[in-house]
């Protein structure tokens, strides 16, 4: 079997995972293959385009109905997608009709049209102010998706624990060539806020890393459903640092910092203290992977989100 992955897709997997990647696209068209075979199912268009580290690609069922083929190479983002997709229940997110735990293989349904509900180019978009209602539309949504965590089968990835990346931020976020970049009045606060968020805030429930609006897409069953959740057990402020960071990014200055942290958090109903904490470790993030990717123009973007939110 040949498979059309995206170029883009197959150059990022070989950068990012080297020989594991390099095995994983070796092993795509056997998998591919069984996974048709066992689930019945006939590929019936290329792979989709837009993603990053996975093959996905629309199929036939053997009841002639359509659905999604996706087969992504593991993660710490995604190692939860599998988990949070078979808790959400088709309930706002597309359903999840069978996962294979051996190779991470999930059928989902088919959300078409597919138009996102904001498209993702280099220097995001949401923080538009023509934007504003399409942020509470997805506030909403992840309102909604905020549960605990049901009976999860045998065979399925256990959910991520925020709890662990902040444990992680204590060796990312305070290296010393993060202390020479930022002032240190920003490496300050930085510690003081890493400290206040180890403590969650509330129950631990299903929330997500990466609330962009890209993986907000309109659907036939219901208007928007949610696709690619990076699912995590954390506390619901969590939904709203990325959600946020992403808003300031397109226009970073204080101002438009305090009216969209506002905004995000009362529409996750969300402290927005709590909210401006998740922000601002969130963007210090992008920063650490920015220098150590050596790209400084996001670095320095992003620079300037924490001082916005400062």
């Amino acid at each position: 079997m040949t498979l059309d992955l995206p170029p883009d897709v197959v150059d990022t997997i070989r950068t990012n995972f080297e020989e594991r990647g390099d095995r994983w696209l070796a092993d795509l068209p056997a998998v591919v293959a069984r996974r048709c075979r066992e689930w019945d199912l006939e590929l019936i268009g290329r792979p989709f385009s837009g993603g990053t580290h996975s093959f996905v690609a629309p199929v036939r069922r053997g009841d002639d109905s359509v659905a999604v083929l996706k087969i992504t190479v593991p993660d710490e983002e995604n190692a939860g997608e599998a988990a949070g997709m078979y808790c959400y229940q088709g309930d706002g997110a597309a359903r999840l009709y069978d996962f294979d735990p051996g190779t991470g293989a999930m059928l989902l349904e088919w959300a078409r049209p597919g138009t996102p509900l904001i498209a993702q180019p280099r220097i995001p978009l949401e923080g538009k102010a023509e934007n504003a209602g399409k942020i509470q539309t997805a506030c909403a949504l992840y309102r909604r998706l905020r549960r605990p965590p049901t009976d999860i089968p045998a065979g399925y990835p256990a959910l991520p624990l925020v709890a662990d990346i902040v444990s992680h931020w204590e060796q990312e976020l305070f290296t010393p060539e993060m202390t020479r970049y930022l002032p240190e009045a920003v490496t300050a606060r930085a510690r003081d806020l890493h400290a206040w968020l180890t403590e969650p805030d509330g129950p631990l429930l299903i929330v997500n890393r990466d609330t962009h609006l890209g993986n907000i897409v309109a659907a036939e069953r219901e208007p928007w459903l949610l696709i690619d959740p990076k699912a995590f057990l954390g506390e619901a402020a969590f939904d709203a640092g990325f959600l946020i960071l992403k808003q300031i990014e397109t226009e970073p200055g204080p101002t438009h910092a305090d009216r969209v942290l506002a905004a995000t958090a009362d529409g996750l109903e969300v402290d927005r203290e709590r909210a401006r904490a998740w922000a601002w470790l969130r963007a210090m993030e992008e920063i650490a992977w920015s220098l150590e990717d050596e790209r400084p123009d996001d670095a320095a973007r992003y620079r300037e989100v924490v001082t916005a939110l400062s």
